[in-house]
């Protein structure tokens, strides 16, 4: 690895003058932004070039293995057939209801290949969030998985539904000589909606234009080429991803099946509840390089019992996201994948910058265990009080940040949207943190999780990483409870490891070794089935302390 001034100056020689990653500003969105100069200016246009990757595999599946040539032939029989059968043109909505199946990535691709929004339906719900999904998203045509589908039985669809074992191929085979769309595509033209995870209330719809998303694989490239120059290695020839994330999330579908079209990386795909011996078998079946386990997926891979008994040296890039991963685990990922150390990562970003805003890697990352990392290229990130003004480094305050990959709008809710974009088309994030003297953004929590103590502010996060990184521990989620003199005491809720016994007063005191007194939880609850978390990972806080059930149909 390179010493911090020379990582600067690779950075620096990719995004100046002449380099691959070139910035310059440019007005988006009516603001002056710094944009990647060298880019393509819609989706349709990624899709297009992928026929240069011709017979290599794109997508894995079970048995089934699909080339980029033959994704792309069925893509554009998918399209044509959308627009002459169900009438669909650009800015209509198509709703897309299934697992991490090949057919809604094709769905996807046809869909937005036309100018048309693909709305992302979280594959958890039940029919009453279906249904607001559809209906709030005005969508024209449903296409879904039987499963899910089954789940609005007696319900009166509004619209045609096209189901994907049954109906698709004839969808596929409808034009086997067509052409794409010719369609004038913009290149802030709305490419999806996606609904943010619902952790709190009804899901909102964060509209993502093609823009966004193309910045995104912007970034994701940069970072590439700038691990390849800073670990002096050749780029791989015929990459591979393991992907375990949902389509419906922007982990799954922009960094998984949005990123792997543009790199013409093979991408294998898990369906259903996730089974770490499964991964362990594809990553070696599948020569696997590349995988970003989401949420608890990381822990519950590293701490399984046959994870010795596999070859694991083809993994060479690891990312996370979504919560900052304790140090013992991080420690736990670079043991047990010992060829991905220098490029285990952990990114920082929101369905409403379109996934990423910063990322943290390599010695970084070794130095800097709990930070985010850095803001990436064309990325502005402040920290600012409570009437909206920049604070200096090392002070607490809200996470802003303005891009490129800021989403246009929450659909059809304005009020929401004026809340969360502000002036110059600032992000308000509703997350806490800092900037640190080396300009590493620091998380401490989301400003609904905040508990406040007498005087004192707690963040959550910080207390459920010293507990998660106890070694009995499996889960930890931490709460502020009401108290008549303080305003609020501190809550651990804790899951144990299949088989342990927990005991207090043994956490009390693991938790007093790193936290301030006033941090501790005072109150306790040992809990023996897991915490609910929506369909990446995350706990919903408020259906810990609430006879409300989980909305999620989990697989």
């Amino acid at each position: 690895m390179k010493d911090m001034e020379t990582v600067f100056e690779i950075e620096a020689a990719l995004c100046g003058p002449g380099g691959f990653f070139e910035t310059h500003e440019e007005v988006v969105m009516g603001e002056k932004m710094l944009v990647f100069k060298n880019r393509a200016t819609s989706l349709r246009a990624v899709l297009e070039a992928s026929a240069g990757f011709g017979d290599r595999e794109y997508i894995i599946y079970d048995d089934r293995r699909i080339t980029f040539a033959g994704h792309l032939k069925a893509v554009t029989s998918i399209a044509k057939a959308l627009q002459e059968k169900y009438g669909i043109k650009k800015g209509d909505r198509v709703a897309i209801l299934g697992s991490n199946k090949p057919e809604w990535i094709m769905t996807f691709w046809a869909t937005v290949s036309l100018g048309a929004i693909a709305v992302g339906l979280n594959g958890w719900w039940v029919a009453d969030e279906i249904m607001y999904g559809l209906e709030d998203s005005e969508s024209k045509l449903l296409v879904g998985d039987e499963k899910r589908l089954a789940r609005l039985s007696g319900v009166d669809v509004p619209v045609p539904v096209v189901t994907m074992e049954t109906d698709f191929k004839s969808l596929v085979e409808y034009d086997t000589d067509a052409e794409l769309s010719t369609y004038p595509i913009n290149e802030d033209d709305p490419a999806c909606i996606l609904y943010t995870s619902g952790t709190t209330g009804r899901p909102k719809g964060a509209v993502q234009s093609h823009r966004n998303i193309i910045a995104l694989i912007g970034i994701q490239l940069f970072h590439g080429f700038r691990l390849l120059q800073i670990r002096d290695i050749a780029p791989v020839e015929k990459p591979a991803g393991l992907f375990t994330s949902p389509l419906f999330h922007v982990s799954g579908l922009h960094t998984g099946a949005v990123i792997s079209m543009a790199t013409g990386m093979k991408t294998v795909w898990m369906d259903g509840r996730f089974d770490p011996k499964q991964a362990m078998e594809l990553i070696k079946k599948e020569e696997i390089m590349a995988w970003s386990p989401m949420g608890t997926l990381a822990h519950r891979f590293v701490n399984h019992p046959d994870v010795g008994k596999h070859d694991l040296s083809g993994i060479t890039s690891l990312g996370n996201g979504g919560a900052p991963m304790p140090k013992e685990l991080q420690d736990d990922m670079r043991r047990v994948f010992p060829n991905a150390g220098d490029s285990l990562a952990l990114g920082y970003g929101l369905t409403e910058c379109t996934a990423l805003a910063t990322i943290n890697f390599g010695d970084e990352y070794r130095q800097k265990p709990l930070s985010a990392g850095r803001p990436l290229p064309t990325i502005q990130i402040e920290i600012r009080d409570h009437d909206g003004n920049p604070v200096g480094k090392g002070i607490d305050g809200e996470i802003y940040t303005r891009s490129p990959l800021i989403m246009l709008e929450y659909w059809k809710q304005p009020e929401e949207t004026a809340e969360t974009i502000k002036d110059g088309r600032w992000l308000a994030t509703g997350d806490i943190g800092k900037i640190d003297e080396d300009g590493h953004l620091i998380i401490n929590s989301r400003a609904r999780d905040l508990i406040l103590r007498g005087s004192e502010n707690i963040y959550p996060i910080e207390i459920e990483l010293r507990l998660g990184a106890h070694p009995k521990v499996a889960e930890a989620a931490v709460v502020g409870v009401d108290h008549k003199e303080l305003g609020q005491e501190v809550k651990a809720i804790i899951v144990p490891v299949t088989g342990a016994k927990l005991d207090v007063e043994e956490l009390r005191a693991w938790s007093a070794e790193t936290l301030a007194s006033f941090k501790i939880p005072v109150h306790w609850e040992i809990r023996n089935s897991a915490l609910p978390k929506n369909a990446v990972g995350k706990i919903m806080k408020h259906l810990l302390d609430s006879s409300e059930e989980n909305p999620f149909t989990e697989e």
